[in-house]
Formats: C-alpha cells, structure tokens, sequence
C-alpha cells in the first residue's frame, strides 16, 4: 500500500505506520514469504531472524519470513490490523481490522488471537 513507512519507535525498535488514514477491512499490505522447512527452523533461534518469523501452519513445524514490511509490524494485544495467511498462494495478508488514523503504528498481535496470559518470547513495554 502506498503511504507505508518505517519508523524508530524508543524501547520497541523499528514499527510500521501509514500516512494516510485507513479504514476496517482495507488490505494494508499482499507479503510474499520465504517458507523455513521444519528442518531448518531451530537454525534460526539464536539468531536476529527469530524475532521475524512467522509459524506457518501449512506444514506443522515450519516457519516463515514474510516480505515488504511484513515481518515489522509490532505486537499489541489489542491490534488495529491482522495478519491473513494465504497458505497456498504463500502470502501474508496484513488488514485493517479498525480505523487507523494517519501517523498511527499499525500493530498485530503475535499470539493469533490467544489469550492475554499466552507467552511471548520477549518483554511486552
């Protein structure tokens, strides 16, 4: 989506925004992934890409690294946008799940819609 920037967030690290408002239901970003075979995966715990990935569900145990912004987008538990998995076309839908005005972080919540006690691999600010 045109309007998409980056944007060093202090304590958190880099985050997604958009300079336009958005609406619920509008495509913020179509991410093609890299799929990590289920072999391959423990290669990367340990390494700066373990705070990339996704798991991908379409074959239990491997993981993803999505394109484009995809892998950027920050967690919150209360998201405004969420991640759609297209499994055979192998893309990453990010959408709008409700209004983001311009300027605002666009943010998804890494538990997939788990409960609040669901554990995260990192400290939550």
């Amino acid at each position: 989506m045109p309007g998409l920037y980056i944007q060093d967030i202090p304590h958190k690290g880099r985050g997604v925004f958009c300079g336009h408002d958005l609406q619920e239901g509008d495509t913020i970003e179509l991410c093609p992934v890299i799929i990590i075979p289920p072999s391959e995966v423990p290669s990367i715990h340990g390494t700066h890409l373990h705070d990339y990935y996704f798991l991908w569900p379409a074959s239990p145990g491997a993981a993803c690294i999505a394109l484009g912004y995809g892998s950027l987008y920050n967690h919150h538990r209360d998201p405004n946008a969420e991640v759609i998995m297209d499994l055979d076309a192998a893309m990453i839908e990010i959408r709008c799940s409700k209004p983001i005005p311009a300027g605002t972080e666009i943010l998804i919540d890494y538990t997939d819609g788990g409960s609040a006690e669901a554990p995260l691999w990192f400290q939550e600010e």
